[in-house]
C-alpha cells in the first residue's frame, strides 16, 4: 500500500472580481445550463493570473492554477510564498472549507485544520464547551474528547479562564486553545496556517515542538504555512514555493527557503548616493550580502554563514594606510556592533587594487531582527578630516531567529548579539 496520505491533482480555484455571481442573467443561464448538461463551466476558460500587484482587465482571476503534489505519511510540508500567492486558498481546499474549481483532492484519514483564530468556536460558549464543540466538528466522539480534556487544557495554558466565555479571550488565548484542540485530537493530517503568529514567542515554540512530536513521534502528517522562515526550517523537511497561484518549486526545505528569500532582494545603487561624506579618494559603488553558496541575500538566519562584499572605485592612488570599518544598528538607530580594521592591526592596502573588501561571518552572531549597516573608509586614522567615504544605511539585513548553537533550539528574537562564550 502506498504511503501517500494526501494527493492534489490539477487543483485550480477561480474567483470573480467585484460583485458575486456572473453579473448578468444571460451568463448565469449559461453557467447553470452547462451544469445541467454535465459540461464544464464555460467561465473557467477565462481568467487572469493571480498577480495582486497588477490591475486586472479580466472579470475572473485564478487564485490557484494547476496545482499538483503528493504528501507522504509522517511528512511535514512547508508551504511558503508572498502574500496573495495562494497559500491560504490551497489550505482551505485541502481542508474542504471550499471546493476547487477544477481538480480533485485524495486523502486518507481525518484532517484537522487551524486556518483562522477561533475557527469553529462559538464565542458565547466557554473555553471548555468550545473544546467539545470544536472536537465534534473535527469528527471526534464525546468520550474521546473527555479523555483528552485535561491534556488539552494544560497545553493551552488557559486553565484559569477555561469556564469563561471565549468572547472575553484575547486573540492569543483563543489561538492557544484552538491549536491545543486540533493538535490533541489525533488527526492523521494537521493543517496549520499563519495563525500561530498571533501567539507569543513561548507558545510558538511550544506549538512547533508539539508539531514535531506529532510528525516524528506519532507519524502524523503536517502541512504548515508561515512567513517565519526559522520555524519553517526547523519544522519542515520539504517545501512548496507558491507564486501567483502556481507552484514554482517543490523540494528540500533549505532550497525552497533560499529561493523564497531571493524574491525579497532589492538593489542598492550606492554609486549614485549623494548623502555621503568624505574626500572621495575612494568611493563605494556597490555592497551586498552573500550566503554560503555565493548567492545575494538580504535575509539570513542567525548562526548561518554570511559574507558582506563592499566594492569601491579608486580615485587617488596615494593612500598611505587604508582603514575600513562598518557598524550595525537596529531600525531605531541603536548601535549594536562595530568593527574597524585598525583595531585588528590589519593592513588592507593590498586590497586597494582588487577593488573590493570581503567581511565573512562563519556564524552570524546577530539575533532575529532588522538591521542597517554603515560603511566607512578612512586614511591613517578615523578622524572626520581623514574620512574617504562614509555612507549611512548603506545596506539593510533581516535576520531570522536560528539554531545558532546547533542544539535544535531556535534562539530568542532580540536586537542583540549572540555571545558565543565558554561557560563552566
Amino acid at each position: 500500500m502506498s504511503d501517500t496520505i494526501l494527493k492534489a491533482e490539477n487543483i485550480s480555484k477561480q474567483y470573480r472580481l467585484g460583485t458575486v455571481g456572473t453579473g448578468t442573467l444571460r451568463d448565469d443561464f449559461k453557467r447553470n445550463w452547462a451544469k445541467l448538461l454535465g459540461k464544464e463551466d464555460p467561465f473557467l476558460k477565462v481568467g487572469a493570473v493571480n498577480d495582486r500587484s497588477q490591475k486586472s482587465t479580466e472579470d475572473y482571476v485564478w487564485a490557484l492554477q494547476d496545482i499538483n503534489f503528493e504528501v507522504k505519511q509522517g511528512e511535514v510540508l512547508g508551504i511558503i510564498g508572498k502574500n496573495g500567492a495562494g497559500k491560504s486558498t490551497l489550505l482551505k481546499i485541502l481542508s474542504r472549507v471550499t471546493a476547487p474549481s477544477t481538480g480533485i483532492i485524495k486523502s486518507r484519514g481525518r484532517i484537522a485544520s487551524l486556518l483562522e483564530v477561533g475557527t469553529g468556536f462559538h464565542h458565547e460558549l466557554t473555553g471548555r464547551e468550545n473544546i467539545y464543540l470544536n472536537g465534534a466538528i473535527l469528527g471526534m466522539q464525546k468520550a474521546e474528547i473527555t479523555r483528552k480534556l485535561d491534556e488539552i487544557i494544560a497545553f493551552s495554558g488557559c486553565e484559569r479562564y477555561i469556564d469563561t466565555p471565549t468572547k472575553r479571550y484575547s486573540s492569543g488565548m483563543t489561538v492557544r486553545l484552538a491549536f491545543a484542540v486540533a493538535a490533541h485530537l489525533e488527526p492523521e493530517i494537521l493543517v496549520v496556517d499563519e495563525v500561530l503568529a498571533v501567539g507569543d514567542a513561548e507558545f510558538q515554540k511550544k506549538a512547533i515542538g508539539k508539531m514535531q512530536d506529532i510528525s516524528q513521534g506519532e507519524g502524523r502528517t503536517v502541512l504548515f504555512v508561515s512567513h517565519n522562515m526559522a520555524s519553517v526550517r526547523s519544522l519542515c523537511t520539504r517545501g512548496l514555493l507558491l507564486e501567483n497561484g502556481s507552484i514554482t518549486l517543490d523540494g528540500e526545505i533549505d532550497t525552497i527557503v533560499n529561493d523564497y528569500l531571493k524574491l525579497t532582494i532589492t538593489e542598492f545603487n550606492l554609486k549614485q548616493r549623494t548623502d555621503r561624506s568624505g574626500n572621495g579618494k575612494i568611493k563605494v559603488n556597490n555592497a551586498q550580502f552573500l550566503n554560503s553558496s555565493n548567492e545575494v541575500v538580504q535575509v539570513i538566519s542567525s548562526g548561518d554563514y554570511l559574507k558582506m562584499r563592499v566594492s569601491f572605485d579608486l580615485n587617488d592612488e596615494n593612500i598611505e594606510h587604508l582603514i575600513f570599518g562598518f557598524s550595525i544598528s537596529d531600525v531605531q538607530g541603536n548601535l549594536k556592533a562595530m568593527t574597524v580594521t585598525d583595531e585588528m592591526a590589519l593592513n588592507i592596502n593590498n586590497l586597494i587594487d582588487r577593488g573590493y573588501i570581503d567581511v565573512e561571518f562563519s556564524k552570524l552572531p546577530l539575533r532575529g531582527g532588522s538591521y542597517t549597516i554603515q560603511l566607512v573608509f578612512s586614511e591613517n586614522n578615523t578622524s572626520v578630516k581623514n574620512h574617504l567615504d562614509v555612507i549611512d544605511n548603506a545596506l539593510s539585513l533581516k535576520v531570522l531567529e536560528g539554531d545558532y548553537f546547533r542544539t535544535g533550539k531556535i534562539n530568542r528574537k532580540y536586537d542583540a548579539m549572540v555571545l558565543d562564550c565558554k561557560i563552566g
